[in-house]
């Protein structure tokens, strides 16, 4: 189920015995907790009746266990497992078989008849849903398959984070625009507990009704001025000589660290690689590309790197990942002028054929 249904079901006071919250996000998890702390819980017995558990600190059949002990002092009772990946078998498939044994079969048995008064939430948050993490996040599911509700958590889509943004912006009493809502939710990865915690800050510095610009934003915002890096991987990918050294000057008088720049950049040419290949001849076409693929990208990214795509032709970004690599291997030399290496990559880069 979505983290709106779950919501949805404990207001309506239909709560399940056992859940699994399975992924990474962790706004929606954070609401979706405090509504089952709220439904289960009444203030006077949550010092008693919440219980945190972590299963790198103690077994599985431990928290069983206690799910079954009777207390006294807390007869309702919310018990909250983290690190739930931990209970795992290693170096095995997972047995299907319902008589296996294993940690896995107290587990089913458990969910058969569950203790009374309590509702037990195990919390799988180590997995994503995409890349190298889905097989890894499909054997938890398996594991912990005998459990009905399972509520997936996934990342906020770029469209949906700046949604969110907007909502919380208004909710806040700040006013922002749609170009700096786009910076904001870019500068923070699209992580929407992260847009929250901003978006509160913004509000502390500008007050109710306070007007929010770009440079607030910077100056506010940490991994905000990562965007100076994003410009000049967009100069450098338009050949713009002169602004790629003005925006390297400013990120050393920023005291940036000059590797990361180079990161960008080495990302920036191989997603425009990949672009090429494919046929993708617009920024929309890019981001859906990069989104199917489980590759986050922001439409101002996906323009950047549809620009770069378009300023060179396949062997000159060939080129450019093979100046990267050596501009890297020379900030990795002992005792390096990171500015004089990055200095000549951009000589390099942006010289005319």
């Amino acid at each position: 189920m979505t983290p709106q249904e779950l919501y949805t079901q404990v207001k309506r006071g239909a709560i399940a015995p056992v859940y699994l919250f399975l992924g990474q996000e962790s706004y929606q998890r954070t609401i979706c907790r405090q509504a089952l702390l709220e439904a289960v819980l009444p203030p006077d017995a949550r010092e008693d009746g919440f219980i945190r558990h972590d299963l790198d600190e103690i077994s599985l059949a431990e928290v069983l266990d206690d799910a079954n002990s009777f207390s006294l002092f807390a007869p309702t009772r919310l018990i909250w497992v983290t690190g739930c990946e931990v209970a795992l078998p290693r170096g095995k498939a997972i047995s299907s078989d319902e008589d296996s044994g294993g940690d896995e079969a107290p587990l089913k048995a458990y969910v058969k008849s569950p203790a009374p008064g309590v509702t037990l939430v195990f919390q799988a948050s180590r997995y994503d849903f995409e890349g190298e993490d889905k097989t890894k996040l499909e054997r938890v599911k398996k594991f912990y398959g005998c459990i009905p509700a399972q509520v997936e958590f996934h990342r906020y889509t770029p469209q949906a984070a700046q949604t969110l943004a907007t909502k919380l912006a208004t909710a806040a009493g700040i006013k922002i625009g749609h170009a700096e809502i786009e910076y904001l939710v870019e500068a923070l990865g699209g992580d929407a507990a992260r847009i929250s915690v901003e978006i509160e800050k913004l509000r502390l510095f500008r007050g109710e009704g306070g007007v929010i610009s770009e440079d607030d934003i910077t100056s506010m915002v940490p991994d905000a001025r990562d965007t100076t890096i994003f410009a000049l991987v967009a100069a450098v990918g338009r050949g713009d000589r002169q602004t790629s050294f003005s925006l390297l000057d400013t990120l050393v008088k920023e005291g940036e660290y000059l590797p990361l720049a180079l990161s960008f950049l080495g990302t920036q040419f191989r997603h425009a690689y990949v672009a090429q290949e494919a046929g993708l001849r617009n920024a929309s076409q890019i981001q859906a590309h990069f989104s199917k693929q489980g590759i986050p990208m922001w439409k101002a990214r996906a323009e950047q790197v549809a620009q770069t795509a378009s300023a060179f032709p396949i062997k000159r970004i060939a080129g450019a990942i093979r100046l990267i690599a050596k501009a890297d291997r020379e900030l990795r030399d002992t005792n390096p002028d990171d500015r004089v290496v990055m200095e000549e990559f951009i000589l390099n880069l942006t010289a005319k054929n």
